[in-house]
């Protein structure tokens, strides 16, 4: 067996990120363990499961979202709660047990539970529909917050003292409490009438006695329960591990003497800053990075010679043509998020300078950040630089602003708006505004993997200012090295289609090297070298 132990933590705490439906997503799901799971799920490549280490009531509908609802897993809350539901359950708050005389009173976003005149509980809904906790308040404050399961029950309440967390009981499916974790020293506390956790392994129930009724912490009776399920594995299964602060020491202990591969993604783990990641990357069978820039940096920063690494990039590449070709303007993405202040000034400064040579050129600033004020600080901060540049401020009018302008000047006078921001988080937005773009220019000093990768699938020439593996100089983009090049790079590709087209035709050369087919090729090579000759070899013979 194949298991993945998936980094997916609430602000780095041992819970989930699901969110009321009213609330903007501030993040994409999208990381390594999600596509991981996505490409042996869909193709069939080995027995796997998924080893939840975090609190996540809602776990159904995450793995929905992400189009593997019927992904094995086993979890580490559902252990120490003794849930033994599996399916998801319609809950409506309507047959929660309500005092005598409770009104309820349905806004667009909430449903207000009101009793005496007094707002007695807020209902709270996820994305599909389903409550997902209900606040209840004493003289319009709040004391409790029961959280419930897409499963159809209570699984956890928070009981509050003067608006503060004072503790949080995570419950057995009948309402009894199981664990208490205080807030205030993080010990938690074991309910001595249920003093059991719950195995389930293969057709296995196994009922433990917790250790000890008192703990430390809530990673010390994690620990001990993860150890107790490790204990029923085989010594040929092997453990995909997303390194994250959050874990990485608990697991360095728990799978002393397993066979492990350790994925390293973005910047979530800069070994840098965890010296201690030594020890568990000395016992790593294999290591996985996300792209070669990254093997590079692991290595460097973990001071070792590794020959066990390898990049192989969680997203895959399919064709899916670009239709930038369709649009009367010629659309330029520019990815901005954590560029530095005088390199976003000397591109907008040149890029603006650009615009006023091609009048068919739009500027589409990108950004994944997904702040309800994102777009209005972007462009209040290229009006800015356009303004330090004596061009016009007005090319990056906010959409409001441009109909108020519009209204208010004959439309002789009136400006033009040629610099939008793009604000997308996940990566279904992403990928539907890309299809529109003629360009993609991101000069950041790390250039983003998803937009390099849906590039080459789309077949749009790229101009970044780092070398990586997806971008080859003179055929599907430009490595630049100055920024006042810009112009020259951009008139080559615009200005006619003759090199815009060879540069699609070497894109989809690329694609061929980062297909499924590719990617699983690379994952059989990493676990012939771990498992050996076990049934979990994926290789050569797996993909026969």
């Amino acid at each position: 067996m194949l298991y993945f132990i998936p980094a997916w933590y609430q602000q780095n705490q041992w819970c989930e990120n699901e969110q009321r439906w009213t609330v903007r997503r501030m993040h994409t799901e999208f990381d390594d363990t999600v596509k991981q799971i996505q490409l042996f799920h869909r193709n069939r490549a080995c027995p796997y499961q998924i080893i939840l280490l975090s609190f996540a009531p809602n776990f159904r509908h995450f793995l929905h979202r992400q189009g593997v609802y019927r992904a094995p897993y086993w979890s580490c809350f559902d252990a120490l709660q003794a849930v033994r539901r599996k399916k998801v359950m319609v809950l409506s708050f309507h047959n929660l047990k309500w005092p005598e005389g409770i009104e309820f009173v349905y806004t667009p976003f909430v449903v207000v539970a009101m009793l005496n005149k007094e707002k007695y509980a807020q209902i709270d809904f996820g994305e599909d529909g389903n409550p997902i906790r209900i606040d209840l308040y004493r003289g319009g404050k709040l004391w409790r917050r029961n959280l419930y399961d897409d499963r159809g029950f209570v699984s956890g309440t928070i009981l509050y003292e003067k608006e503060q967390p004072l503790y949080q009981d995570y419950l057995m499916e009948n309402g009894m409490w199981k664990l208490r974790h205080f807030q205030v020293d993080g010990h938690v506390e074991i309910n001595e009438k249920c003093p059991e956790y719950l195995l389930q392994y293969e057709k296995k129930t196994l009922e433990i006695r917790f250790s000890r009724l008192r703990y430390d912490s809530l990673e010390q009776v994690i620990y001990e329960v993860l150890t107790s399920y490790l204990d029923l594995t085989e010594s040929q299964d092997i453990f995909c591990v997303a390194m994250h602060d959050r874990h990485a020491s608990l697991l360095g202990e728990a799978l002393k003497g397993k066979k492990k591969i350790l994925s390293f993604f973005e910047d979530r783990y800069p070994i840098s800053a965890h010296p201690e990641s030594g020890e568990m990357i000395k016992g790593a069978d294999y290591l996985v990075a996300d792209s070669k820039k990254n093997v590079s940096k692991v290595q460097k920063e973990s001071g070792m010679l590794l020959e066990n690494i390898i990049a192989i990039p969680p997203y895959d590449t399919r064709v899916d043509l670009s239709i930038s070709a369709q649009f009367a303007v010629q659309k330029i993405l520019v990815p901005v998020d954590d560029m530095e202040d005088e390199v976003f000034a000397g591109l907008i400064r040149v890029l603006g300078e650009y615009l006023l040579k091609n009048e068919l050129a739009r500027v589409h600033l990108f950004t994944r950040r997904a702040e309800y004020d994102r777009k209005r600080k972007v462009l209040e901060h290229t009006r800015s630089e356009l303004r330090k540049a004596g061009l016009e401020e007005d090319w990056a009018l906010e959409e409001e602003s441009e109909m108020i302008a519009e209204n208010n000047l004959d439309p002789e006078k009136a400006v033009p708006v040629k610099i939008f921001v793009e604000q997308c988080v996940d990566e279904l937005s992403v990928s539907k505004c890309m299809r529109e773009q003629r360009l993609l220019v991101d000069l950041r000093k790390i250039p983003e993997l998803y937009l390099q990768i849906t590039a080459i699938s789309i077949g749009i020439p790229q101009i970044v200012r780092t070398k990586t593996e997806f971008v080859e100089h003179g055929r599907n983009g430009i490595v630049l090295k100055k920024i006042k090049d810009l112009p020259e790079v951009l008139e080559y590709y615009l200005n006619g289609l003759k090199s815009w087209n060879r540069a699609r035709v070497c894109s989809y050369e690329l694609v061929k090297e980062y297909t499924t087919e590719k990617l699983l090729e690379k994952w059989g090579e990493v676990m012939d070298c771990v498992g050996g000759d076990s049934y979990l070899t994926i290789g050569r013979r797996g993909l026969e």
